[in-house]
């Protein structure tokens, strides 16, 4: 009878064991995740290694098995990661003196490469700040201040985003996209000065545009004046006898009316400025 417990024994023990060197054999890779599996302090596979050109769901994801006690498994995110860059001062290629907030979006897409040179993706994370930092100061140093609200950003952006993509490739990283949050003057003398020269260079542009208005107004303005001085005189050309009366009842009014009533004249009735009061006679 004892032989027989002994032997039920034994063979729950066994069991057991078996039972846990095959979960211990067995690891859940989630889809979001790609497996690195280490031996030896090297890694020898990957489980659900991200491939672009593969739809999720069909890169082996799932249950994978490992040597128990001998493969370690690290998981490797293959989703866009964030990694956002403290704020930082830059100089400007006029000499202002910036305060840049910066992120950058990246994707793990070599994880074996990644767990040689980094470990872990908070530790790439620590290597890439200074490098993202670094590369935006190079960039925006060649730039003036005026360049970070205008079109050029676009360009500057792009090239931060390649310099730093090819830093990223050596830790088996891709950066997808650098972004400024935030580009501010610090405050203080700083700013107001730059507000101060910013007021300038609108007052001296409005100034500009106004006297170009001007001049235009009167270009447009003499070319109407002799437009009009020509339509008078072909208008007067054809009955020049009605010119010479039109023109003499404008000076009878500018006369007689100008002091309202108090003006006096004395000139004899031939006089040649009463001719138009004769008639033709």
């Amino acid at each position: 009878m004892n032989g027989i417990l002994q032997n039920y024994k034994a063979i729950a023990i066994a069991a057991i064991v078996l039972l846990v060197v095959l979960l211990s054999s067995v690891v859940i890779v989630p889809e979001t995740h790609q497996g690195v599996v280490v031996a030896a302090g090297k890694p020898v596979r990957v489980f659900n290694k991200f491939r672009p050109d593969v739809p999720y769901g069909s890169t082996g994801a799932g249950l994978q098995l490992r040597i128990p006690f001998y493969e370690q498994v690290r998981m490797i995110d293959r989703r866009v990661l964030d990694v956002d860059m403290e704020r930082t001062q830059v100089l400007s290629n006029d000499q202002q003196r910036l305060q840049v907030d910066a992120y950058a979006r990246y994707r793990i897409i070599d994880p074996v490469k990644l767990v040689e040179r980094a470990g872990t993706e908070s530790q790439f994370e620590a290597q890439l700040l200074p490098i993202l930092t670094s590369v935006l100061r190079q960039e925006l140093g060649r730039r003036p201040f005026a360049a970070l609200i205008n079109a050029e950003r676009g360009t500057a952006m792009e090239n931060i985003t390649k310099s730093l993509d090819q830093q990223a490739r050596i830790y088996g990283a891709q950066v997808l996209d650098v972004r400024i949050k935030a580009a501010d003057l610090p405050e203080g003398r700083p700013l107001d000065a730059a507000f101060t020269r910013m007021e300038t260079d609108r007052q001296e542009e409005a100034a500009r545009i106004r006297a170009a208005g001007q001049r235009d107004a009167q270009i447009i303005q003499a070319e109407a004046s002799a437009e009009a001085a020509r339509i008078y005189a072909d208008a007067y050309g054809k009955d020049p006898q009605f010119y010479d009366f039109y023109r003499a009842m404008q000076s009878y009014r500018q006369t007689f009316l100008a002091g309202e009533g108090q003006s006096s004249m004395v000139l004899s009735d031939d006089s040649e400025y009463f001719r138009q009061f004769k008639g033709n006679r």
